[in-house]
C-alpha cells in the first residue's frame, strides 16, 4: 500500500482550481470580485478570444502593498476575514484566499498592483515564481491571465465553443453589475466592447444596459421588509416574460446566489397573472444580517442557506403581488398593433377553420386513382354534412364553391353522372368519384385539373398513376382497420367529441385531436426545408442581451435548418427579412422569439430535436383551445383526418386523444350485466 505523504503545494493549488476554476467566466468572476472587495469604483475587463488567450481585469481599488503581494498568492491567504467569529458575518464577496493561488496554478500570471506610490509587478506561471520587481503603477490593480489551463490540457476538452464561453462571461459580468450598481464595469473582446454600465447607483440604468431600454421601461420597482429582511429591486410586467429562468436574478447582500425557493417566491408573487411555462425578469437584491446566512457551504459561493427562508420567500413574494396589484396590467394595444413590443400570442383563437388546416395538410396532394378506393367515412356513416349559416367555415380565396359538398346522385334512366364538387381530399376516396373514373377514364379531364401548392406542377385523370404501390395501398389498411369508423354524435362542453361505432362509444379530446394531425404537418413541412418562403415587406427586428446574441449567433446554422434565417442588425439585434411559409400569419414575431427562446434554453439541441420541438410547439399552438364549440361539418372533417394519421391515438405530448367505452362496459355501469347470485354464492364458498 502506498505511504501517506503531503501533496506540494503546486498540486494541492490545481486541486483547489478544479473547484474554483472551472472555465473562463471562473477566472473573471473570482477576479472581478477581488476588485469589488477593494472598493473599486471602476473595473474594465478585457478578454481574448473569450478568456482562452487572455483575461485582463484592471481595477482602480485599494491594491496591494509590496510586502504582501507574494503573499497574495499564497493559499488561504486573505484580508477579508481574522477569526472564526468572522466566517459567520462576512460582509465581503470573497473570504477563502484560494481564487488568486488556484489560478495562478493552472495559467501564466501577471499582476501589477499599488496603493498609490511605487507598485510591484510579479509573474507566476504554473503555480512558479518567475519574477518580482518594483514597477511604477496608478493606484489600484492590473492582472492579467493568459494560456488558461495550459498545463492541465484535459480540463480544454470540457469547455465549449468560444461564443458559449464569452456568454458565459458577459452573464457573470452582468450578474455583478446588477448587485453593484454604483460601480462602473467594462466588458471587452477582441477588441470590441460588450458592454458598460454608468456607475451612478441607479439599478434600473443597469437593466436598461443589459437587456435594453424597451425591457427596462416595461419593468416595476419592488420594496419590502421585516424585522429580518429588506428586499427592493425590479421585476417585469406579466407580459414581458421568457421562457426559462434564467432572467431571474437574486442578489443577497451583493452576491449572486442560485436559490430554487427564492425564485419560486419570485413566480408566485405573480400568482396566476404569468402563463404557463413563463417566467419574468427580476432582479431582486436582498440586504440581511450576514449571521442569519451561511455562504461558506460551496467553493464557488453561488449556494448559500439561509435562516428564516420561508419567511424571506413571503416577504418576496408579498412585494411583487403589492406591486402588481396597483398597475394596469392590460398590455398597450397600440404597441400590440405595431409590433414594438413584446405582444402576447393569441392561444385562444383557431389557427384557421379546420377546413383549410385539411388542406394544408393534404398539401393539395393530387389525384391518384385507386384499384379499391375506400370509402369517403363522412358517408359511409350516413351523415348528410351542412354547415350552419352562423357557423359556416370561411372559403379560402381561391376556392370557386361556396356550398358544403353534397354526396353526388346517379341517373338510373341516362346512366350519366351529376357533376362532382371536390373541396375536400376525403372526398377523392369516394366510391362516387371512383364510379366517375371509371366511366370517364379515357376522356380528357377538360378544366378539373388540380394544383399542387407551389401551383408549379398540374395533373390530370390521364397523368395520373394507375395504382398506388403495394406498400402505399397496405399502410393504408393497416390504419383503416386499426381505427374504428366512427359516426359524429355530438359535442360536450364544446371540448369533447362523443361518437359510435359498432363496437361502442368513443370520447374524443378535440384539441388532442387536431394537435396530432397540424403535428403529423408540420412535423412534414419542417423537415422539407426548401425555398418556401414568405418575404416580409416590414423585416422585424428583435433585440437581446450581449450574453443572448453570442449563444444565438452560436446557433444560427441550427435555426437555418428549419428555415429560419437571422442576420445580425448591431451589436444587440438580429433581424428577420423572411420566414417559412407554415408560421401562422400574423405570429411571426412571436413564433421566431419562442423557437429563439429554446435555443438560449437548450443550446445543445440536435438538428432532429429542434425540428420535433418546433413541430409540437407549432401544432399546440395552432390546435383548437377547450371551449371552442364545433358545428357538425368541423368535428366530422376533424375525425375524418385523424383516422389518416400516422399515430391517430396520441398527441405529440403523450396524452391519449380519445377513450373507448364498449357496449359491455355501459351495461355494467348501469347494472344491466349482473353477477347471478349463484356465481356469488360460489365465489363466497
Amino acid at each position: 500500500m502506498p505511504q501517506i505523504h503531503e501533496l506540494s503545494s503546486t498540486l494541492a493549488d490545481q486541486i483547489a482550481a478544479g473547484e474554483v476554476i472551472e472555465r473562463p467566466a471562473s477566472v473573471v468572476k473570482e477576479l472581478v470580485e477581488n476588485a469589488i472587495d477593494a472598493g473599486s469604483h471602476e473595473i474594465d475587463i478585457i478578454v481574448e478570444e473569450a478568456g482562452l488567450k487572455q483575461i485582463q481585469v484592471i481595477d482602480d481599488g485599494s491594491g496591494i502593498a509590496n510586502d504582501e503581494v507574494t503573499l497574495a498568492f499564497k493559499r488561504h491567504a486573505t484580508s477579508k476575514i481574522t477569526d472564526r467569529k468572522d466566517l459567520f458575518r462576512v460582509h465581503s464577496l470573497g473570504f477563502r484566499g484560494e481564487a488568486l493561488p488556484s489560478i495562478a496554478s493552472v495559467a501564466d500570471v501577471v499582476m501589477v498592483t499599488s496603493t498609490g506610490g511605487e507598485g510591484t509587478e510579479i509573474h507566476i506561471s504554473g503555480g512558479q515564481t518567475k519574477t518580482q520587481k518594483p514597477a511604477e503603477a496608478r493606484r489600484g490593480t492590473d492582472i492579467t491571465v493568459t494560456d488558461l489551463f495550459f498545463n492541465v490540457p484535459a480540463r480544454l476538452k470540457y469547455l465549449k465553443s468560444l461564443n458559449t464561453e464569452l456568454a458565459k462571461i458577459v452573464d457573470i459580468v452582468n450578474r455583478l453589475a446588477f448587485g453593484h450598481p454604483d460601480i462602473s464595469f467594462s466588458l471587452a473582446n477582441n477588441g470590441r466592447e460588450m458592454m458598460r454600465t454608468a456607475g451612478r447607483g441607479d439599478l434600473l440604468q443597469v437593466i436598461g444596459n443589459v437587456y435594453g431600454l424597451n425591457k427596462a421601461n416595461k419593468m416595476l420597482a419592488i420594496k419590502g421588509k421585516d424585522a429580518d429582511f429588506k428586499v427592493s429591486g425590479y421585476v417585469s410586467l406579466p407580459e414581458l416574460t421568457r421562457a426559462n429562468r434564467a432572467y431571474m436574478s437574486v442578489l443577497l447582500n451583493g452576491r449572486y446566489i442560485k436559490n430554487y425557493a427564492l425564485t419560486k417566491a419570485i413566480i408566485a408573487g405573480y400568482g396566476s397573472k404569468l402563463m404557463v411555462g413563463r417566467y419574468p425578469l427580476a432582479v431582486v437584491n436582498i440586504e440581511m444580517d450576514p449571521l442569519l446566512v451561511d455562504v461558506n457551504v460551496h467553493p464557488t459561493k453561488q449556494e448559500v442557506r439561509i435562516s428564516k427562508e420561508p419567511q424571506l420567500s413571503e416577504v418576496i413574494s408579498e412585494a411583487i403581488r403589492r406591486q402588481l396589484a396597483n398597475q394596469n396590467l392590460i398590455p398597450d394595444a397600440l404597441s400590440n398593433l405595431q409590433g414594438s413590443d413584446e405582444p402576447q400570442l393569441d392561444t385562444q383563437k383557431l389557427a384557421g377553420d379546420l377546413e383549410a388546416i385539411s388542406r394544408a395538410n393534404a398539401n393539395l396532394v393530387t389525384r391518384q386513382s385507386q384499384p379499391e378506393a375506400p370509402k369517403n367515412p363522412l358517408w359511409s356513416a350516413g351523415l348528410t354534412v351542412s354547415a350552419a349559416p352562423e357557423t359556416q367555415l370561411p372559403v379560402p380565396e381561391d376556392r370557386t364553391a361556396s356550398a358544403a359538398p353534397q354526396p353526388p346522385e346517379f341517373d338510373a334512366d341516362d346512366g350519366t353522372v351529376d357533376p362532382i364538387m371536390i373541396t375536400d381530399k376525403a372526398q377523392l376516396q369516394s366510391d362516387t368519384l371512383a364510379d366517375f373514373d371509371q366511366k370517364y377514364q379515357n376522356t380528357s379531364a377538360g378544366p378539373f385539373t388540380l394544383e399542387t401548392t407551389s401551383g408549379s406542377e398540374r395533373t390530370t385523370d390521364d397523368e395520373a398513376p394507375s395504382a398506388q404501390p403495394a406498400n402505399e395501398t397496405d399502410l393504408f389498411s393497416e390504419r383503416k382497420e386499426r381505427f374504428p369508423e366512427l359516426t359524429y354524435i355530438g359535442q360536450y362542453h364544446g371540448t369533447y367529441l362523443l361518437a359510435q361505432s359498432p363496437d361502442g362509444l368513443y370520447i374524443m379530446d378535440q384539441h388532442a385531436a387536431q394537435e396530432r394531425v397540424n403535428y403529423e404537418y408540420y412535423r412534414k413541412a419542417i423537415g422539407e426545408v426548401a425555398d418556401d418562403q414568405q418575404r416580409l415587406l416590414v423585416p422585424i427586428v428583435l433585440d437581446y442581451a450581449t450574453s443572448d446574441m453570442l449563444k444565438i449567433m452560436d446557433q444560427v446554422d441550427m435555426l437555418a435548418s428549419v428555415g429560419l434565417h437571422l442576420e445580425q442588425f448591431g451589436p444587440n439585434s438580429i433581424i428577420v427579412r423572411q420566414h417559412p411559409t407554415w408560421f401562422k400569419a400574423g405570429q411571426e414575431s412571436d413564433t421566431i422569439k419562442e423557437m429563439i427562446d429554446w435555443v438560449l434554453r437548450d443550446g445543445h439541441l440536435t438538428v432532429a430535436q429542434f425540428r420535433e420541438k418546433t413541430a409540437i410547439m407549432m401544432s399546440c399552438k395552432r390546435a383548437i383551445k377547450a371551449n371552442h364549440h364545433l358545428d357538425d361539418q368541423q368535428a366530422n372533417a376533424l375525425m375524418v383526418h385523424l383516422k389518416s394519421a400516422e399515430n391517430p391515438f396520441n398527441c405529440p405530448h403523450g396524452r391519449p386523444v380519445l377513450i373507448h367505452f364498449t357496449d359491455t362496459d355501459m351495461e355494467r355501469m348501469f347494472k344491466r350485466i349482473q353477477d347471478s347470485h349463484t356465481s356469488q354464492r360460489a365465489d363466497e364458498a
